[in-house]
Parts: C-alpha cells; structure tokens; sequence
C-alpha cells in the first residue's frame, strides 16, 4: 500500500484558510471561507491519492478527517 499524502485546512495569522501539506510550510491555497478552503483541499485530494485531508477549527483542533482511496479504517457494513 502507498503512503498517504496528507494535507491539512487550518486557519491561519492573516485571517485566512489554508490549504498545506504536511511537512511543507508551502501553501497550496489560501481562501476567504472554510468551505471554500475545504473545497480547494479535497480537489487536490482527489488529485494526489493515495490521500487525506484533515480540518482543522480555528484553535487549530481536528475537527474531522476525509481519506480518499485505501481507507485503512473503513466503516462497518
């Protein structure tokens, strides 16, 4: 199995939502509303599978986690 790219939505210090991989300092988008940024992350996702995209809250708390393509814990049923 490949290994998972990883990015993450966070709210960054210029009031921003971004888009990062991780590890990388590089931001991949930068937008005006969460949604917009969760939106810009799950089309580079979906790209770059094996992947996952993990929202961050505005205190920078996970909020909640989306795997594209090899879910190494898929729901029951």
């Amino acid at each position: 199995m490949a290994t998972r790219n990883k990015y993450h939505v966070t709210y960054s210090s210029n009031a921003r939502w971004e888009v990062k991989k991780e590890k990388s300092s590089a931001v991949l988008a930068s937008k005006a509303t969460k949604q917009d940024a969760i939106d810009a992350g799950v089309a580079i996702c979906k790209r770059n599978k094996p992947s996952q995209l993990i929202i961050h809250k505005m205190d920078g708390t996970i909020e909640s986690e989306r795997t594209y393509e090899n879910d190494p814990h898929p729901p029951a049923g």
